[in-house]
């Protein structure tokens, strides 16, 4: 991935949200990313680009289970500010997102076992939900606190 990746002067970010400072490795390839938050709550976003499309010019569900991914499992980083990784992530795609579409998702707290955390989530479009799901995230290690 290199020099087609959309800037910030291409299409404006809806207000709240800023770029996710991931830049290298799986975050160049799918980014930008963009997340708005408030406490505990989030969303997480990106803007559909030719990159992101399957052969029909929708959103690739690759690209649709790897964002949900990131946005349900942010729950961990959140609640317990502990890194994570991925047990089990479930999704049922409801409909699409073109080219141009502004993809938005956020996740809550369903339950917590030892250092299992389940999650329910949801991505979509507007008004639109293009898919639900569920997840299981193993928590790991304490995150270090953020330097303002």
């Amino acid at each position: 991935m290199a020099d087609d990746l959309p800037s910030d002067q291409e299409f404006e970010i809806p207000k709240g949200f800023e770029q996710l400072k991931w830049f290298n490795g799986f975050g160049r390839t799918v980014g930008p990313l963009y997340e708005r938050t408030s406490g505990k709550d989030y969303v997480r976003a990106f803007l559909v680009s030719d990159y992101h499309t399957n052969g029909f010019g929708n959103c690739h569900g690759g690209m649709l289970t790897a964002f949900a991914d990131m946005t349900f499992g942010h729950v961990v980083s959140l609640h317990l500010s502990r890194h994570w990784v991925t047990v089990r992530l479930l999704t049922d795609f409801i409909s699409g997102a073109k080219v141009g579409e502004w993809v938005e998702g956020t996740a809550q707290l369903a339950g917590i076992e030892d250092d299992f955390v389940t999650v329910t989530g949801r991505i979509w479009v507007g008004e639109r939900t293009i898919l639900s799901g569920t997840g299981v995230f193993k928590a790991l290690d304490k995150r270090a606190a953020k330097a303002e």
